[in-house]
């Protein structure tokens, strides 16, 4: 048994329109649909996840550049304040370098004074007292023993250990160049302090001895001041050996060795060192004519806590919007909720036909469908209602339809004199009713025009001389009962006219004219032409004379005036004004 292909009564078999209908085992349309149903499906969330999802969309992108720009504006900040401490620890070493060169150019004006050739120490002595006065520095005269021969600190004679920087002095013999010392505890100061070394050679007795100035490590205090410095950040000044010779940190000692591992010791720059499990940041500077190091130092904490501290607030604020941006969504959310689940009421009493009052809501597009909904209810009663009268008026003019149908037939059978006369007198005053009907209902809205109804109802009737039916006339618009009535009764007076009057002959003519005169609706219908027996002058009244009478003056409310000329039937119709259209719905 086969079950595709195509049958014998040309339809398309089972199978075959399955595999059609389905797309086929391999087609991709269906598979889409599916996936994109299965996509819905899961997509299906409540308003407040989207409104949720839209802040994420929002908010993450912002606050994950808001994190770009602050991390580059740390990272810049950082090596602006690196660029302003390696400044500041290049002006304590151009500071302490200009100091010791001015001790060098002392000693080198010193070094020129020819008692020193002589070997008049005293007069030395006592020039160097006056040189040297109100000044940190003084001057100490060391011969190859290490002997002091004298010091300006103490006066001249005064008995004076060797000196205590040892390998300074050697190293200074060794080399016949400027020296100077690491610091050192002065046996005669006894303060620590540093010297400045110049080898100095007599040319008398070729006696050598190093011209010495000594200071005080108190000296170089004001180099490393904090008012050059960023807040949180010390710096110090550290000899060759490691020792401290003056810092801005009150609780390190002089002349102890420093408490950061800073190697090497010809390292420069930016660095980071631990010490007892803390971590510091560093700014080492080297100086070439001294070889110390000066050094500024701050806790890794401290340094960064202000980046810190930014990105907690970065993050707290950013999670703070977050929460009240979600808090918001529900809120909104609740809110959309509401009015749609009011919206689903309305829609539901709406279905059942019921009013729907307008609601005032927080969101002005909920209340604009609100007050949507409620226009549709009014419109949907407005509706029903118009339907209820047009089904009434359908069964009224139905009824009336029926009635004058059975009055059609009642006078086409009273007035014929045969079958086939019955028939064609029937079938015409149908016809007429029918096209009536059929402008009824083409214009049942806007009503129709009287001249239009006329003519309608007329033109199976004009000879093959059109100007032997003259109409005339304003507009006029009619409604549907009017219409019917008054097609009918021109219907008649035309079929009249075509047995027994004007039209009847080949001469005759019909005159049809309509007025408003105030409150009043005017119109004649004069014959004449036509060829009338004299003998006879009250006409039988048939079914168009009925219509007349009756109908007109019944349902119009109207008056009649029949006039018979000797060329013609005359007849005058006046009808109140209102009563033409009062059935017409009200103009907009």
């Amino acid at each position: 048994m086969r079950t595709g292909g195509i049958s014998g009564d040309g339809t398309i078999g089972d199978g075959m329109s399955k595999r059609l209908f389905s797309g086929g085992e391999r087609g991709t349309a269906p598979t889409g649909l599916a996936f994109l149903a299965r996509l819905r499906s899961r997509l299906r969330r409540p308003l407040s996840f989207y409104l949720a999802a839209l802040l994420a969309i929002a908010l993450v992108p912002s606050f994950l550049f808001s994190l770009f720009i602050l991390k580059r504006s740390t990272d810049e900040q950082e090596k602006v304040v690196g660029a302003l401490l390696m400044a500041s620890t290049g002006s304590v070493t151009r500071v302490v370098e200009r100091q010791v060169d001015s001790i060098l150019t002392t000693l080198r004006v010193l070094s020129t004074a020819r008692s020193i050739d002589t070997g008049d120490l005293q007069s030395f002595y006592e020039r160097a007292s006056t040189a040297l006065a109100g000044t940190d520095s003084h001057l100490i005269l060391i011969d190859g023993a290490h002997n002091q021969l004298f010091n300006t600190r103490v006066p001249y004679g005064t008995p004076l250990a060797k000196s205590s920087d040892s390998a300074s002095i050697d190293q200074a013999f060794k080399s016949s160049a400027p020296l100077i010392s690491n610091i050192f505890f002065g046996k005669t100061a006894q303060k620590w302090v540093y010297n400045v070394y110049l080898p100095v050679t007599t040319p008398v007795g070729n006696h050598r001895y190093l011209l010495t100035l000594t200071q005080d490590a108190d000296s170089m205090q004001r180099a490393v001041s904090r008012d050059v410095l960023s807040a949180g950040w010390n710096a110090a000044l550290i000899d060759a050996a490691g020792n401290l010779i003056a810092s801005s940190d009150a609780e390190l000692q002089t002349g102890r060795p420093f408490f950061l591992d800073i190697v090497p010791a010809l390292r420069v720059g930016v660095g980071d060192v631990e010490h007892e499990g803390v971590n510091y940041r560093t700014v080492t500077e080297f100086s070439l004519v001294t070889g110390w190091k000066i050094v500024a130092w701050a806790k890794s904490a401290d340094v960064d806590a202000p980046a810190y501290w930014s990105y907690f607030w970065l993050v707290l604020v950013g999670i703070l919007s977050a929460v009240c941006a979600v808090l918001g969504s529900f809120a909104i959310a609740r809110l959309l909720a509401q009015g749609v689940t009011l919206l689903a009421r309305d829609a539901h009493l709406l279905g059942a036909g019921r009013p729907i009052a307008p609601r005032s809501h927080m969101i002005s597009e909920v209340e604009t469908v609100s007050a949507a909904l409620a226009e549709a209810a009014l419109a949907r009663a407005k509706a029903e209602n118009e339907i209820r009268f047009l089904m009434r008026e359908v069964a009224h003019r139905s009824k009336n339809q029926l009635t004058v149908i059975q009055s059609m037939l009642n006078q086409s059978l009273n007035t014929s004199e045969s079958s086939q006369d019955f028939a064609e007198s029937f079938r015409k005053r149908i016809s007429g009713l029918a096209r009536s009907t059929d402008l009824m209902i083409a214009n049942a809205a806007q009503g129709v025009d009287f001249h239009e109804l006329a003519q309608n109802q007329l033109q199976p009737f004009i000879p093959d001389d059109p100007e032997r039916v003259r109409l005339s006339g304003p507009p006029v618009r009619l409604d549907a009962q009017v219409s019917q009535t008054l097609g009918m009764a021109l219907h008649e007076l035309a079929t009249n006219a075509t047995k027994y009057g004007a039209l009847a002959n080949g001469r005759g003519l019909i005159t049809l004219d309509w007025w408003l005169a105030g409150e009043l609706f005017c119109l004649t219908w004069r014959e004449s032409g036509a060829d009338l027996d004299p003998e006879i002058r009250p006409m039988r009244k048939g079914f168009g004379t009925m219509v007349l009478e009756r109908m007109l003056a019944m349902v119009l409310g109207a008056e009649l005036n029949r006039t018979l000329h000797a060329d013609g039937i005359e007849w005058r119709v006046t009808i109140p004004r209102e009563r033409l259209n009062e059935h017409l719905p009200a103009a907009r």
